[in-house]
């Protein structure tokens, strides 16, 4: 159970790197900001500082996924563990908000998140079969 919630927090981390990628880097594509909905360089104009900043909060909770991970390595599994839940948390929420406000989005907020709720389920089935979590 250890090492799949790992090996699913690992795909969520890279998972929100990529959308990081996307939101704060790739922007100005019109291809990238086609995905997110918008029909114009004018509508991805007015809505790119939001998606630069978006970006980087989707990148904060990938580095905080990894930060987890490496307190786990360390040898300080209750913060890893800790951190790694909450960062996996917040993906998941953001997911259920992204689809209950745009229901035209559902793949979008499948892949953002499923891997971190199945990490969940699988750390929390760890903790509660007591098996010591470690990445290393």
């Amino acid at each position: 159970m250890q090492v799949l919630a790992v090996v699913l927090a690992v795909i969520a981390a890279v998972i929100h790197i990529a959308i990081f990628a996307l939101e704060s880097v790739l922007w100005a594509k019109p291809a990238i900001w086609r995905r997110f909905g918008l029909k114009s360089q004018a509508d991805a104009d007015v809505v790119e500082p939001m998606a630069f900043n978006q970006g980087f909060y989707n990148l904060f909770l990938a580095l905080a996924t990894v930060l987890g991970l490496l307190l786990l390595g360390w040898g300080n599994p209750v913060a890893g563990k800790w951190v790694v839940l909450v960062a996996l948390s917040s993906m998941v929420l953001a997911s259920i908000v992204l689809l209950i406000t745009e229901r035209r989005m559902w793949r979008a907020a499948l892949i953002q998140g499923v891997a971190p709720l199945l990490g969940i389920a699988f750390l929390l089935g760890a903790v509660a079969a007591h098996a010591p979590m470690t990445v290393i």
